[in-house]
């Protein structure tokens, strides 16, 4: 707790029990939530590191159990930075005019690829899912209004799962290895998490022309308590300011900035401005500005 910030986190478990069981029961929820027919859908798009199989897509899965029958979509694999990335995939699609409702899914069950005798990782990762439904904007001035993505490929040094692709197939000795779980080099991904969440975050504020007096929050990806402070000192925002909830879910990769999103969007109210910044395996890292719509 002193260390990562972390209390709780939560595991699927069961025989046979893939991401899809959470996408697919997230959805449905949504669906009721927001009394939306799932033929009315023609898009889904599942962001993951952690596929129910290599093939299909956990898209196509959580299609097939939720019903919906009308739309097209695929996986996204941007390690933590998932839901930026998905999200500002999505928008592009919308604004095409191509869709007119969208579902993204943010879907980890990271235990199934955690070493649990691997103290520097197993206490950091949890299970989750979060559906969202996303739809023009009635309102140019609200929703998601700018958003900047990178890559940069040093980052498959420090954070990787190196055996179960095609590089290297699952064998015997790989699995005896233990080199199907998650390998991290902590002190370089800090580093690298810290520096360029906040430089992008300040590249959409200032883009936006936006003091930290006119963000009313941010929401950083949920990996570590002190990658989380440092990015807000960085910003020079209060910490009332910077939304946490580690505490009760660990990193559930690309599902923590949306999961954040779920718990607390009772305390939202329209025109917020919020910051969305986020880093992960690659690396990969990005930030998108979102004004609250509702």
């Amino acid at each position: 707790m002193s260390r990562v910030g972390i209390k709780e986190r939560r595991i699927l478990r069961g025989r046979g029990k893939g991401n899809s069981v959470m996408g697919a029961a997230a959805v449905q929820k949504l669906l009721e939530k927001t009394n939306t027919p799932p033929s009315e859908i023609d898009m889904v798009l599942c962001c993951t590191v952690t596929p129910d199989m290599p093939f299909p897509a956990t898209a196509n899965i959580i299609c097939d159990k939720t019903d919906i029958k009308n739309a097209w979509g695929y996986d996204i694999n941007a390690g933590c930075s998932g839901f930026v990335f998905a999200y500002s995939t999505v928008d592009s699609f919308i604004r095409s005019g191509r869709v007119k409702k969208a579902i993204l899914v943010a879907g980890e069950k990271m235990s199934s690829i955690v070493n649990y005798k691997d103290r520097a990782t197993c206490p950091l990762f949890g299970d989750a899912a979060v559906a969202m439904l996303i739809e023009p904007s009635p309102d140019s001035g609200l929703g998601l209004l700018d958003y900047q993505n990178h890559v940069d490929g040093v980052g498959r040094k420090y954070l990787y799962q190196k055996a179960g692709g095609s590089s290297y197939p699952p064998t015997e000795m790989t699995i005896k290895r233990r080199e199907h779980f998650i390998h991290q080099e902590g002190q370089q991904v800090f580093k690298y998490a810290v520096t360029n969440m906040a430089d992008v975050a300040e590249t959409i504020m200032r883009r936006n022309n936006l003091s930290h007096d006119d963000v009313d929050y941010l929401i950083p990806h949920q990996a570590n308590l002190r990658i989380i402070e440092a990015t807000g000192n960085r910003l020079g925002l209060s910490p009332d300011k910077v939304l946490i909830n580690i505490e009760r879910y660990g990193n559930t990769s690309a599902v923590s900035i949306p999961l954040v999103l779920w718990e607390s969007e009772k305390n939202f109210k329209k025109g917020d401005s919020i910051i969305f910044a986020a880093f992960g395996a690659g690396f990969t890292w990005g930030a998108m500005y979102y004004k609250w719509a509702y």
